[in-house]
């Protein structure tokens, strides 16, 4: 696993229920190609690391911890974490879990991410599922990692939504359910993401999981395009000429 100072990088109408062999093969190659490359984005992207808040003991906490006065943000972090405050439970579970600068304690590390995640904090959450999807610290497990996912993706956090949308498209600890993957990509679409607003686009394009719309799949086309993606510029191209009138 790669460690860096501060943080630690951790490998996401009618709805349509298809077998991806249903698909054609060219369209299930590239879009297999970008699930994988968006979900490799995220797991690049995805990192543990300290999180401020307003909280006396966390902000103290986070300066100690900038000044690598280890110790001292441990000890402010469990101030704030025994009472129950959600964030000091998420940095004291990211020293803990990685030994960032204190030995490492991964059982209660994992302890205080739960609680986190439990008390709502949906980094915390979309944590917990990418640990659960590695196999890291817990035995892996696709559907827990689908289940901590959700809980992210429906407070808003576009990584997870990714993840979500992902796991209805493979069929992965969740029933292959191309309209959801769909509804998830286009959450996470919405908040900039161009991975998930490519895919989106290619569905609306072949009309999988959602009604076929040459019109969608050039808008989405052109949102991942502004983003950055040359290949989703390409595609934008290539669907305006399908929607030119023939002369």
């Amino acid at each position: 696993m790669r460690r860096m100072a501060g943080s630690v990088y951790l490998p996401p109408n009618l709805p349509l229920r298809l077998p991806l062999r249903g698909l054609p093969r060219l369209l299930r190659a590239g879009l297999l190609a970008v699930v994988l490359a968006a979900g490799a984005a995220v797991a690049a992207a995805s990192r543990l690391q300290i999180v401020p808040d307003g909280d006396p003991d966390l902000a103290l906490g986070v300066a100690a911890y900038e000044a690598r006065d280890t110790s001292a943000a441990l000890d402010h972090f469990r101030k704030a974490a025994a009472r129950n405050q959600r964030t000091a439970q998420f940095n004291l579970a990211v020293l803990l879990l990685f030994g960032d600068g204190a030995p490492a304690d991964p059982p209660t590390g994992l302890q205080w991410l739960r609680r986190s995640a439990d008390n709502g904090m949906p980094r915390a959450q979309h944590a917990l599922g990418l640990l659960y999807d590695r196999g890291e610290f817990v035995p892996r497990s696709v559907t827990e990692a689908t289940y901590w996912y959700r809980k992210a993706a429906e407070q808003g956090w576009r990584d997870a939504q990714l993840n979500l949308a992902t796991q209805y498209f493979l069929g992965r600890g969740a029933p292959r359910d191309y309209g959801a993957a769909a509804r998830w990509y286009e959450k996470a679409a919405e908040q900039g993401d161009a991975g998930a607003a490519y895919i989106l686009a290619s569905l609306h394009e072949h009309g999988h999981g959602v009604q076929r719309s040459l019109l969608q799949a050039f808008y989405w086309y052109s949102q991942a395009a502004s983003r950055g993606d040359p290949t989703a510029a390409i595609k934008a191209r290539a669907v305006a000429d399908q929607m030119r009138p023939a002369q």
